[in-house]
């Protein structure tokens, strides 16, 4: 029989275009793969045990689960897999002197079990777990510290489990001077308790995922150990596992709670016989868990061309870009707008609209950019309007709307944009300032602009100011409307304002409106005799300022800008180099500055 593979023999191969997407889940849900996603690398963490009450065993830490990347798990593309995070046990109180086991976490076929719960002193063992829990004190028979079972489960949960036994207290008859063992941890076993001196057992320590997957951390550390009020009660393993009561910086004699979704076991409750409330005290509870999906790129192996060509046609072949994991902050303004050349008493125009994300006004802040790959994206800086209104300014999902212009000779109202111009003032003295924040965002990426002067105010017939991204343009009153005030941003280190609305033209004798900070013109009063004064009246180059009103002349807003900024593990590179500013923060952050329209390519 003819082979439909070029002849080539040996195992089947398996392409994935999963961009390397990496997915912390720390609630239960639905996790949907990415179209192109074939195959998964993750780490699933079971909630910790809860510590015993009053000198108990510390909590064992979460079952933990990591698979390598060189043995993805077969899945189907754009599939919702149900995902179930463990939650941690509670800890031992009066009602319930031992504390109870971690829930399991399940995904992926994957099962991590929960860790198991801490013992009391003289109350039997403690229980067997993804790792166990601490003993109570062994004045009894058989006061044993739990085992740690997830090595041992079926299939690829135990070949690639993580977890261990916990520590035991110590020997028969030491009490009163009772100290319990720690709960063991998926890096290592739950310590044993000591006398002298007379301390509880040091929780197991949990295991560092991020050599694989870098998002992670360490976790399912054992919970510490308590003690008799004679001793101390001690740390739990790195990898949230609780402190044990007693503990330096822990309340006294109450177990401290694992972290949540670390899997960490919790602290044993320490004991002193008063007061009173001090015999009783509850363990603390385990830390729920946490899975971490790996979408991976994988196209190993030999291939003919047709499986290569199928494989592109289906969208799994990978094509070297990889999710970035990380969030982008910018700064996004578009170009502000103009002051058209019919009017005698111009209004100001708008700003560009301003959005930003990381810096800037808290209230102002929008969120960051997040789910890019690596690779190209094109960046477009809006102009200044010239008489016209101002153009949009673009990065990723991120647009920012340009300003509005002012009113007309033929319309006296201004024009809406991301900040809304001003009326025309003199003999169209019946103008409103034009919406901003148009189209709407959230947050706002302007204000209004100014209404003109009304009737009756004589010579002083002035215009509407532009609005700015944090204020509205001012409403002519005797004299013109200033521009609305910008907002200021520190993404570039140095505090600089932008998209600040122009101001208002007067005539004759009146008033001329002050631009708003962050790049507004200021506008002019109208003469009776040429020519018309025109200075200092255009926006600011890569402000997005608005123009200041003019006097039957066109007046340009400023050009907008963009700014994008990221962690110093991402690398920033940019086109055409007179449009493109790289820079590195003192902090390490990557930083890419754009006055003109380009592309920014971003790796890691």
């Amino acid at each position: 029989m003819a082979r439909t593979n070029g002849g080539l023999i040996g195992k089947r191969n398996v392409t994935s275009f999963g961009k390397c997407a990496t997915t912390n889940i720390t609630s239960s849900g639905n996790h949907t793969t990415q179209p192109g996603t074939r195959l998964v690398g993750g780490v699933y963490v079971a909630g910790g045990g809860g510590g015993g009450r009053a000198y108990g065993g510390g909590g064992g830490g979460g079952g933990l689960i990591m698979t390598p990347l060189s043995q993805g798990l077969p899945v189907c593309g754009n599939t919702a897999y149900p995902v179930v995070i463990g939650g941690g046990g509670a800890g031992g109180t009066g009602c319930s002197d031992f504390g109870t086991t971690g829930v399991d976490t399940t995904g992926f076929g994957f099962t991590a079990k929960g860790g198991g719960k801490g013992a009391l002193a003289g109350q039997g063992p403690a229980t067997d777990g993804g790792s166990g829990g601490g003993s109570g004190n062994a004045c009894r028979p058989n006061c044993t510290a739990g085992a740690g079972i997830q090595p041992i489960q079926p299939g690829l949960s135990g070949v690639f489990g993580f977890g261990n036994r916990g520590g035991g207290s110590i020997a028969p008859g030491s009490a009163p001077d009772y100290a319990q063992g720690g709960g063991g941890g998926a890096g290592g076993a739950g310590n044993i308790a000591t006398n002298p001196p007379l301390l509880g057992g040091v929780g197991g320590n949990g295991k560092d995922v991020t050599p694989i997957y870098s998002t992670g951390g360490t976790y399912a550390g054992g919970g510490g150990g308590g003690a008799q009020a004679s001793g101390g009660g001690v740390v739990g393993g790195p990898g949230g596992g609780g402190d044990a009561g007693n503990s330096p910086g822990q309340s006294p004699y109450t177990g401290e709670a694992g972290t949540t979704n670390t899997g960490g076991g919790g602290g044993g409750a320490s004991f002193r016989p008063s007061p009173a409330a001090d015999q009783t005290r509850s363990g603390g509870a385990g830390g729920s868990g946490i899975v971490i999906v790996k979408e991976l790129n994988k196209a190993s192996g030999v291939w003919n061309l047709r499986s290569q060509f199928s494989a592109i046609k289906q969208g799994t072949w990978p094509d070297g870009t990889v999710v970035l994991g990380v969030d982008l902050n910018y700064l996004v303004v578009a170009g502000g707008g103009g002051s058209p050349s019919g009017a005698h008493v111009g209004g100001g125009g708008g700003a560009g609209g301003y959005r930003a994300a990381g810096f800037g006004p808290s209230p102002l802040r929008g969120s960051a950019v997040s789910g890019l790959t690596t690779g190209s994206y094109t960046v477009t800086v809006g102009g200044g309007g010239s008489g016209t209104c101002g153009s949009d300014s673009i990065f990723s999902t991120i647009t920012s709307t340009g300003g509005g212009r002012s009113g007309t000779s033929g319309a006296g109202s201004g024009q809406a944009g991301g900040s809304g111009g001003g009326a025309t003032g003199g003999n169209f003295n019946d103008g409103c300032g034009g919406a901003g924040n148009t189209p709407p965002t959230d947050p706002p990426q302007g204000n209004a602009g100014g209404n003109d002067s009304r009737p009756g105010d004589g010579d002083n017939v002035g215009a509407g100011g532009g609005g700015g991204a944090t204020a509205v343009g001012a409403n002519a009153n005797n004299c013109a409307g200033n521009g609305g005030a910008g907002a200021p941003n520190t993404i570039l280190g140095p505090d600089t304002t932008y998209a600040g609305g122009g101001g208002g033209a007067n005539y004759l004798n009146g008033t001329a409106g002050s631009g708003g900070a962050g790049g507004g013109g200021c506008g002019v009063v109208y003469q009776s005799s040429p020519p018309q004064p025109t200075t200092n009246t255009a926006g600011d180059a890569n402000t997005g300022g608005g123009a200041g009103g003019g006097a039957l002349t066109n007046i340009a807003g400023g050009s907008g800008i963009v700014v994008v900024r990221g962690p110093s593990a991402l690398t920033f590179a940019g086109s055409p180099c007179c449009a493109f500013t790289g820079s590195t923060h003192p902090g390490g952050d990557k930083i890419a500055k754009f006055t003109a329209s380009g592309t920014l390519t971003i790796s890691k």
